[in-house]
């Protein structure tokens, strides 16, 4: 048996005004005020961090459950971690993390470091990788409607292709061709996250990734796109799905974003579209249709008309 420890982190710094969701504020467009702006972020990623606690619960105790039943099976263990930068924001995010409640499980911490987000990225599973974690699946603190399934799958995937000894990648798209979830290996051949935020190409991320996992020959599983929310329009796609989830949990085991969708209502928050002019009439669109399928009958007819007097 033997011991293989599994990694989440999540990225993120402290929910201060002004530094976090500015682009959805009045200044910039939006009609958040800069507290505000705050506010819904900080329930995100409440939320988010809640979610994914959830998720490695359950891979912790179906691991938990198959040791009892086999000793000589693998011990998977599964440890959440949340990674800021600078380190001058770290007693923010610790006390951030204490004023939320009761947590699930222990909530470590690391401090990334480097130029560009590439740089910090690799910075923050490198340390993990060094700490003796096998694998490491990292989602932002934005992403609300991420489902739960995801990071379990994630995890499950990245299992399988160890198991099989080819060890792998696991990936969701965001909504401009980003990424909202990511996780590999720490033998994962060839990949890490230079040029990937960072690069001068005008690639995606999404591409980037695609682009080093085919030239290694990476094995990977692909899931359904989640949208982060950064955009007063990702705020309302956020909004329906959110409570399309919170009404569909009603029958289905979903994670419902309970502190985001409180935020929602209480700002009074509605989901409106422009009236659609460029509509397509019945009327209009039917009587064309049908009036020209019953003239390609009629040239049928009188084409299989002149066939048969071919014969007479």
């Amino acid at each position: 048996m033997a011991d293989k420890k599994n990694a989440m982190l999540i990225f993120t710094k402290p929910p201060i005004p002004g530094l976090v969701k500015t682009r959805m504020t009045s200044e910039y467009g939006g009609f958040f005020t800069q507290d505000q702006a705050a506010m819904f972020y900080k329930c995100c990623f409440y939320d988010v961090c809640e979610m994914a606690m959830t998720a490695m619960g359950e891979l912790q105790a179906a691991n938990d459950e198959k040791v009892a039943a086999d000793p000589e099976a693998d011990r998977y263990i599964y440890d959440f971690f949340c990674s800021t930068t600078p380190a001058e924001s770290l007693p923010q995010m610790k006390e951030l993390f204490e004023k939320g409640g009761q947590w699930p499980m222990e909530v470590n911490f690391l401090v990334d470091s480097g130029h560009t987000f590439d740089e910090h990225f690799n910075d923050a599973c490198d340390q993990l990788f060094a700490m003796g974690y096998e694998s490491v699946v990292a989602i932002a603190g934005d992403v609300p409607t991420m489902p739960k399934a995801h990071l379990v799958q994630a995890f499950q995937w990245l299992e399988y292709f160890q198991s099989a000894g080819q060890p792998g990648f696991v990936y969701a798209p965001c909504q401009e061709s980003g990424t909202s979830l990511i996780g590999y290996s720490h033998n994962t051949p060839g990949m890490n996250h230079t040029g990937i935020y960072y690069n001068m190409d005008g690639r995606s991320a999404l591409e980037g990734y695609l682009l080093k996992i085919q030239e290694a020959g990476i094995p990977s599983a692909y899931f359904d796109p989640v949208a982060d929310v950064d955009e007063v329009s990702d705020l309302g796609h956020a909004v329906s799905c959110m409570r399309a989830i919170r009404e569909a949990a009603r029958w289905q085991p979903l994670f419902v974003p309970r502190r985001t969708l409180a935020f929602v209502d209480l700002m009074g928050i509605t989901v409106t579209t422009p009236p659609n002019d460029n509509h397509d009439p019945r009327d209009y669109l039917d009587n064309p249709i049908a009036e020209g399928m019953e003239a390609l009958r009629e040239k049928q007819r009188a084409e299989n008309a002149y066939e048969a007097s071919k014969y007479e």
